[in-house]
């Protein structure tokens, strides 16, 4: 007859209990499975059927279909601004990429999902991700401060007495801390991010160009010709819209110093929280950070010249991660991996 101790030892070999890692993103949505690293980064884009309500694709699929779909489909994006819009079509989407994420397990199990999760959300917008996460098959959620996990998955010492600055600027908004013994000392969280630099680009377009260009196009235009600073060499590109005048498609040339300058404002912005963050930092954490720096993570941190205009306007180091887009999953995967030494990172 098999022993407690040996029924225990083959319950956890066929049975195991799964570690699920989100970073719920605006723009993206990444998956960390437990002893698979990253399996999953598709955008956080749903198309739905108008008369039927039926969901016709999710992620990437759903995101070639943005400013190109028919009336009978819309393209939607239930997150904004790092919080949950829709509710019901978040839930969808999760379960969509949970099930992606864990086709490759041998049996189906319900696992234990943490969530990265902006460091300033209202206890109901926390509610909206757990509910979305234990409906879309999780077994137990957790969530953790997206700073917190960035400055993880960077590999800050996070639970020493010294002082850690990281921003991580999302699609959605822009999270600024300060952290030192597994704590938030001085925390910004603003709404502002790589989406609020996309709208302001179709706005400049319009203003300057009598152009509309949708949403992927701001995007592909931020990307490759945007900059926070000047630049040694200024970048052209050519945009193709519809004209608002004659409603004819058009094509015109632009450059990166009026790109630039219609990025100016949410921009700037993000200079002046990342300045209040440090205002409101004791002067022993302060002094830690002119010594080791500013770590910068998400995807705006990808924007050219950033860094430079962080250098220039707070005069500390500024240190651009590897591998910005994954650096929040990438830490809540480590805190997965040593649960006990991260709890106190943890919100239940």
């Amino acid at each position: 007859m098999s022993s407690p101790k040996g029924l225990m030892g083959l319950r956890q070999r066929f049975f195991p209990v799964s570690r699920v890692a989100v970073d719920l993103g605006t723009a993206n949505t990444l998956v960390y499975v437990e002893g698979q690293g990253i399996v999953l980064n598709e955008p956080s884009v749903v198309t739905v059927g108008h008369e039927s309500g039926r969901v016709e694709s999710i992620g990437l699929d759903a995101k070639r279909m943005l400013g190109r779909t028919p009336q009978r489909i819309t393209a939607v994006r239930p997150l904004r601004d790092g919080v949950i819009a829709d509710v019901d079509v978040t839930e969808l989407m999760l379960r969509h990429f949970l099930r992606k994420a864990m086709a490759n397990r041998f049996l189906k199990i319900r696992p234990q999902v943490i969530v990265g999760v902006p460091s300033g959300i209202t206890e109901l917008e926390r509610r909206a991700v757990r509910s979305s996460a234990q409906a879309a098959g999780a077994a137990g959620v957790r969530l953790v401060p997206e700073p917190m996990a960035a400055a993880v998955g960077v590999g800050l010492p996070v639970d020493t007495p010294s002082g850690n600055m990281v921003i991580d600027i999302g699609g959605g908004t822009t999270e600024i801390a300060v952290i030192a013994l597994a704590g938030s000392v001085a925390d910004t969280s603003i709404r502002v991010g790589g989406d609020s630099l996309d709208s302001v680009i179709v706005e400049m377009m319009r203003r300057n160009y009598n152009l509309l260009i949708g949403e992927p196009t701001a995007e592909a235009i931020k990307i490759e010709i945007g900059s926070a600073a000047e630049l040694d060499e200024e970048l052209e590109m050519i945009v193709k819209g519809r004209d608002l005048v004659s409603g004819i498609p058009r094509v015109v040339k632009i450059g990166s110093p009026e790109v630039r300058e219609a990025i100016g404002e949410p921009v700037r912005a993000i200079v002046h929280a990342v300045r209040h963050a440090l205002e409101v930092t004791p002067p022993e954490l302060a002094s830690d950070i002119v010594d080791r720096g500013i770590v910068v993570t998400g995807g705006g941190a990808m924007i050219r010249g950033i860094d430079k205009l962080l250098h220039t306007d707070t005069g500390l180091k500024i240190h651009i991660d590897e591998d910005p887009l994954t650096s929040v999953v990438r830490g809540c995967g480590l805190i997965l991996a040593d649960l006990e030494r991260f709890r106190p990172l943890i919100g239940e």
